[in-house]
């Protein structure tokens, strides 16, 4: 009998010493592989997964130790990138901590909400039709995170939520004085700095022409809010404005109708939304492309058309 259980023991001796030996030797794979362990997965789900992905070889192993170290009461869904070769436990073990990957979508600064949306449809890792309603300039650009097979909407969700934080902060840290009523006459002015200038260090100084005309009552003769009454933001316009274009009646045209125009015309970055909340302190009235990629800026119209005429003259 002793003889009997010694002979047992070494039995289950050994099958554990193969156990250990399956679950912790490399995989027989090269290349890294992605899981994507859907919501509501069991092991055998994710077992199965795995095993399709040429992961693991041993699934039925895999839900064996699953059930006794607990790993089925852990499950996160989400899609998972396992590097080549790893072992049965290291890839248990991956799933365990919940170490997702997460993929990213960077919607730029400067575009229309059309634009964004087009771009946010495009993304092939994202499901369903976007239903939610948004309005111009209430997207915040931003690089944003999701799990292959999220939806389209949570990423307009979470580019809206973080706009309406972020203008609700801007607002409320603003300078004193400025010729704004509401944190939405910020948001319009900011698009209009984003769509003047892509440089950070003169957004300040941009912001404070427009401030400085708005003061005065002058009107706030921009092209970008033109472009926006000829495209509606649907699309680039592709030519130069003609003096018509500048004649045309909309309440976008800043060169017929004095004040800021009636809403955003993109979707501003934190830079410019900063910019229009906080701009420099100056006496300008005027700026013109430089023809460097920057602007010359003016407190006088014999200046300006000085560097009005300097810009057509690095022009040719």
């Amino acid at each position: 009998m002793k003889k009997i259980l010694f002979l047992c023991f070494l039995l289950i001796i050994g099958v554990m010493f193969i156990l250990f030996d399956l679950a912790t030797k490399s995989g027989n794979y090269e290349t890294e592989r992605e899981v994507l362990i859907p919501r509501g997965a069991n092991l055998m789900t994710v077992a199965n997964k795995l095993k399709e992905a040429g992961i693991i070889q041993y699934p039925q192993l895999f839900r064996f130790i699953g059930r006794f170290n607990g790993l089925d009461k852990k499950l996160k869904a989400g899609e998972y990138v396992f590097a080549p070769n790893m072992s049965l436990v290291e890839v248990m073990q991956k799933i365990a901590d919940g170490d997702i990957f997460y993929r990213r979508i960077t919607l730029p600064e400067g575009l229309t909400t059309i634009q964004i949306l087009e771009l946010i449809m495009s993304e092939p890792l994202l499901s369903d039709e976007i239903t939610v309603e948004v309005k111009e300039g209430e997207l915040l650009p931003e690089t944003y995170s999701f799990v292959r097979g999220d939806s389209r909407n949570s990423i307009v969700l979470q580019a809206k939520k973080a706009m309406q934080n972020t203008l609700d902060e801007v607002w409320s840290t603003r300078e004193d004085e400025l010729p704004l009523k509401r944190k939405e006459d910020l948001l319009v002015l900011a698009s209009i700095v984003e769509k003047e200038t892509g440089i950070s260090e003169e957004r300040g100084l941009v912001a404070s022409v427009f401030v400085n005309r708005l003061k005065k009552g002058m009107k706030l003769q921009t092209d970008p809010t033109v472009i926006y009454a000829l495209t509606q933001g649907k699309q680039e316009l592709g030519r130069l404005l003609t003096r018509k274009d500048l004649k045309i009646d909309n309440p976008f045209n800043t060169y017929k109708y004095y004040g800021l125009p009636p809403a955003p015309i993109c979707n501003p970055g934190r830079e410019s939304l900063e910019a229009a909340a906080h701009p420099e302190k100056s006496d300008f009235i005027y700026f013109v492309a430089s023809g460097d990629g920057g602007h010359n800026f003016a407190t006088n119209l014999n200046e300006h058309n000085n560097n009005v005429r300097k810009w057509k003259k690095n022009k040719k």
